[in-house]
């Protein structure tokens, strides 16, 4: 697994955590610092990919709500809904990767910690944010 690939998983984690228990974020990457499965640079890249859903959460739950109209957003299971926010993240509001590799990178952590049909969901759900994406582009 790439290192860029293990800090998504961690910010994963660190959401999913945040959004089911309330712990803080920092509370909740604190034990992957510890451990050693994060440092340096990877480690400010999970810091950023969590602190930057956290701190636009509302935006971005209004992007869910919005292209995953089927579902109510608490009706969301708690996985997707955490992979979704950070992929729109991504794609939206921090731009530091290409749009294809943030759906890419999404629907990976949907295959391995999602249910049967994340992967097809989160892909489905961020290619209409991605569409989105390049209209504000042009």
């Amino acid at each position: 697994m790439g290192l860029r690939r293990k800090a998504r998983v961690i910010a994963l984690q660190v959401l999913y955590e945040v959004d089911s228990v309330g712990h803080d974020m920092e509370h909740a990457l604190a034990p992957f610092l510890d451990d050693g499965r994060l440092n340096g640079e990877n480690a400010v890249f999970a810091r950023h990919l969590a602190s930057g859903v956290l701190q636009n959460m509302d935006e971005i739950d209004g992007y869910i709500k919005k292209f995953a109209t089927a579902w109510p957003l608490e009706q969301v299971p708690l996985v997707d809904r955490n992979i979704l926010r950070l992929a729109i993240f991504e794609i939206l509001l921090d731009n530091s990767v290409p749009i294809k590799v943030a759906i890419n990178e999404a629907v990976e952590l949907a295959k391995v910690f999602g249910s049967q049909n994340s992967p097809k969901f989160v892909n489905g759900v961020l290619g209409s944010v991605s569409r989105l994406a390049s209209r504000e582009k042009d």
